[in-house]
């Protein structure tokens, strides 16, 4: 809708009834003779009188301003993770604990915080000497806090790169100490790695870093590129053998208790046959003790009784039947063993031996016993 049209008269917004607006020339003129006024300008009774105007109505301006940038600058929130370190014109003075603390404003004392709770990583890769003179390339991982937030700032000048060195240094210390396949197995590089942060962390706390090193990873160890071939077939070979070792292991864990069980048996039995021919030979001896006490007391009886039963016993054995045929007249040949059912063929059946043929034994013993049985009969 348009301020100005015809017949309806002004309808300017910003001028309602006779009021006109204010000059610029006079606004410019006013705020000048307030800003003399305030550093002490101007002169004459009317410069007096705008003096003590302009400067009372800028000074509770200025103190409210100077109040709410006293609060906003000298009250500080410090979280839980954090510490805050306090420098008084570029001075250390004190290290604020977590909560709500007061600091003089700025420039008088200006506040850092650092955070000491996180957990910081840093990542490196590089080639370094072995013992045995061979390049290795790894790659490793420091993970770190901060300890210390005064030492952190202030004693060393960049602590990450710092860190990076000190890191760098250590590794190739413990690098050089060892040998390449030492470090490149999974047992090495846990060694290596245990010692590389050990020597870091005596590094830092000579250098008083405020670095509380929490864990050093060794990541990978391989050989160069250009050889990474041959050592991929030494490290085959070494799988190899170490498999080879393990079924020689088995073997030996399989073989060395039967041949103890086998030896356990074998002693059990020489200790068995030993206390049975102990007991045996006790026994013929109380025996042989106890016929000499009889033959004592009635010797002819004694060794009558002997010569009957050694006699007996040999005569069992042998396999010749001696007859009296003299006496006996006819001699009768039955073959028991075959007619009891026994397994002896008739070519095992025992000659019988007479005083006639007695002579004449020696002659026949090569000749078939069939034979001379059947002229027997």
């Amino acid at each position: 809708m348009p301020w100005k049209e015809p017949g309806k008269g002004d309808k300017d917004p910003w001028n309602s009834g006779s009021q006109q607006p204010p000059d610029l020339d006079d606004v410019f003129k006013n705020v000048g003779s307030k800003v003399k006024s305030i550093f002490g300008g101007g002169s004459g009774g009317q410069a007096s009188g705008g003096s003590g105007s302009g400067s009372g109505g800028l000074l509770p301006l200025i103190l409210v301003l100077l109040v709410f940038w006293v609060g906003w600058d000298a009250v500080h929130i410090i979280d839980e993770a954090e510490r805050g370190v306090v420098l008084r014109f570029g001075k250390y003075t004190r290290i604020l604990p977590p909560g709500i603390n007061l600091t003089l404003p700025r420039p008088i004392e200006s506040l850092t915080k650092v955070n000491v709770s996180n957990v910081r990583s840093m990542e490196n890769r590089g080639q370094m000497l072995t013992q045995d003179e061979n390049i290795v390339d790894l790659n490793y991982s420091v993970q770190y806090r901060v300890s210390d937030a005064q030492q952190f700032l202030f004693r060393v000048r960049d602590p990450e790169l710092t860190l990076k060195e000190a890191a760098e240094s250590a590794l190739r210390e413990s690098v050089g100490t060892n040998g390449l396949d030492f470090i490149l197995s999974g047992a090495g590089r846990e060694v290596v790695g245990n010692e590389t942060g050990r020597v870091l962390q005596e590094t830092l706390d000579r250098y008083e870093s405020g670095i509380q090193i929490t864990k050093f990873n060794l990541e990978s160890s391989t050989a160069p590129q250009q050889v990474l071939a041959a050592f991929e077939d030494v490290n085959k070979a070494r799988e190899d053998r170490e498999r080879f070792v393990e079924e020689a292991q088995v073997h030996v864990n399989s073989v060395v208790p039967e041949a103890r069980g086998a030896a356990a048996r074998i002693t059990q039995e020489a200790e068995g046959y030993r206390d049975a021919t102990i007991a045996l030979a006790t026994g013929e001896a109380d025996r042989f003790d106890l016929l000499r006490r009889e033959y004592a007391k009635a010797p002819e009886v004694t060794r009558k009784r002997m010569y009957l039963q050694t006699m007996e016993n040999v005569l069992g054995r042998s396999r010749k039947v001696l007859l009296d045929v003299e006496s006996s007249g006819n001699v009768l040949y039955l073959p028991l063993d075959q007619l009891g059912g026994g397994s002896s063929s008739p070519g095992n059946m025992p000659p019988i031996v007479t005083p006639e043929n007695s002579a004449q034994q020696p002659a026949d013993r090569g000749a078939p016993r069939s034979s001379s049985r059947e002229g027997r009969r």
